[in-house]
């Protein structure tokens, strides 16, 4: 078969080291249940959630934990069966600290949860549930999308006349260095993941679906062009290879590559007509819709030179870093850093203590040498205005500008360069050969922004 290339991108970007090859051919591995968990209840955009249980209380694996009126929400569950210890503040990977219910879990009856793969195959029929049982099933799920920011999925999916959507996109570029989860979902979750895209289809009244998939994936391109070839006439379902290049994963630069379309600044997706998802998100749909049940565990990437068993894990949401780390062998010698997420886009923890989350993917340990090489560990010098933070943004920002106004304390200025547009993929501090950390100034400037709104209001 020749090789396969995808020919559809997007402006700008750049192609930092891959280093998949640590994990992407470790099966998907269940762990043995924590004796503790640490259940966040803010894991995803929008309103966080308020408890549903009380210190002391018995609660059971699948259980609402915590839950928001708000309309762009999703509920908390637990994973587990258990006791509630106590309910207070932990560690949050971005934005600092965050109520967590702590839950002691039961010595009996917490064997691991399995992936639920094996129940799904091609003559999955979604014709058989209702769009609203869909859309009630993913929000009870408390479903949130797993490859980003976690924006509540009900809240995509559900159908609104005001903005009629067209075509689903599968987002299955997993364009971050490092990170396979979603790569080994669709090699091990197929059916079930194909059954999830069919199901958000039919819930959005989307009558396109498309998959994007960087072409560094042939293995998983070939298996989802046969997929579709098997399940036969189910309408206008296109897997589209795209050139492998960062960030070829972000909402609007997977919507130019491959609808062609552009989402205007500060608007979204279904305003052109698009829904965009992510697999693991679609493989969580198909289990609540079918199966009911919540979103209590993930598919998480542990990787990196600085952890023995780099491998892919099944793991329940409210595990603690420090204790993924010990499953997986351990740190090496060679450790310096711990990200949760990729190298370009993830957070470095100091705190190990942090619980994993709904969108926690991956968990990075880069090694002294990893660090040595970044730019942040290197002696800045003077911007040259070479322009190469032009060339590489996504967004067709300015990103020296917004760095420099928020450098010296001009908020408003760095707003009229459209610094919330910025999706902080990283790429203007990737190639910045003064080794300014552009980025960082920016995801600043935002955070100073977003503290005067609150002290306004």
């Amino acid at each position: 078969m020749a090789e396969i290339r995808g020919q559809s991108t997007f402006p700008g970007g750049s192609h930092p080291p891959e280093n998949k090859q640590l994990s992407e051919n470790a099966s998907i591995q269940v762990i043995e249940t924590p004796k503790q968990v640490a259940v966040l209840l803010s894991q995803h955009l929008g309103a966080p959630c308020v408890p549903t249980v009380a210190k002391r209380e018995k609660v059971t694996a699948g259980q609402t934990i915590g839950t928001s009126d708000a309309f762009v929400s999703a509920p908390i569950h637990s994973p587990v069966n258990g006791t509630v210890k106590d309910i207070t503040l932990q560690s949050h990977p971005v934005i600092g600290r965050t109520t967590a219910v702590i839950i002691d879990v039961d010595e009996e009856g917490n064997e691991p949860k399995q992936p639920v793969a094996n129940q799904f195959t091609k003559d999955f029929d979604p014709t058989q549930y209702a769009v609203e049982d869909i859309c009630k099933a993913v929000q009870e799920a408390g479903i949130v999308g797993m490859g980003g920011a976690g924006f509540p999925t009900r809240v995509k999916i559900e159908p609104n006349p005001a903005m009629p959507k067209e075509v689903l996109i599968i987002n299955a570029c997993e364009c971050e260095p490092f990170i396979t989860c979603d790569y080994r979902v669709m090699m091990e979750w197929t059916w079930q993941m194909m059954a999830g895209i069919r199901l958000a289809a039919r819930a959005a009244g989307c009558n396109k679906i498309r998959i994007g998939i960087e072409d560094n994936k042939p293995e998983a391109i070939k298996l989802l062009q046969k997929c579709v070839a098997e399940l036969g006439d189910v309408g206008d379902f296109t897997i589209v290879p795209v050139k492998t290049k960062y960030p070829q994963g972000g909402e609007r630069q997977l919507i130019k590559a491959v609808w062609g379309k552009t989402v205007p600044t500060g608007s979204i997706p279904p305003t052109i007509g698009v829904c965009v998802l992510n697999v693991a998100t679609c493989a969580a749909i198909a289990e609540a819709v079918v199966m009911g049940n919540p979103l209590t565990h993930r598919a998480v990437t542990v990787t990196g030179k600085a952890i023995a068993k780099p491998g892919n894990y099944y793991v329940p949401v409210g595990m603690r870093v420090e204790e993924l780390i010990e499953h997986c062998g351990g740190m090496t010698d060679s450790a310096a850093r711990v990200v949760l997420g990729g190298p370009m886009m993830g957070f470095a923890i100091a705190d190990l203590s942090t619980p994993l989350t709904k969108t926690s993917g991956a968990l990075s340990l880069l090694t002294k040498e990893d660090v040595t090489k970044a730019k942040y560990n290197k002696q800045q010098t003077p911007c040259i205005r070479c322009g190469r933070c032009l060339e590489v943004c996504p967004e067709h920002l300015n990103p020296t500008k917004i760095a420099h106004a928020v450098k010296y304390s001009k908020l408003e200025l760095a707003q009229d360069y459209y610094m919330s547009a910025c999706i902080e993929c990283g790429c203007c501090s990737y190639v910045c050969p003064a080794n300014i950390e552009v980025t960082g100034y920016i995801k600043t400037g935002k955070l100073l922004v977003a503290r005067a709104k609150k002290k306004l209001g």
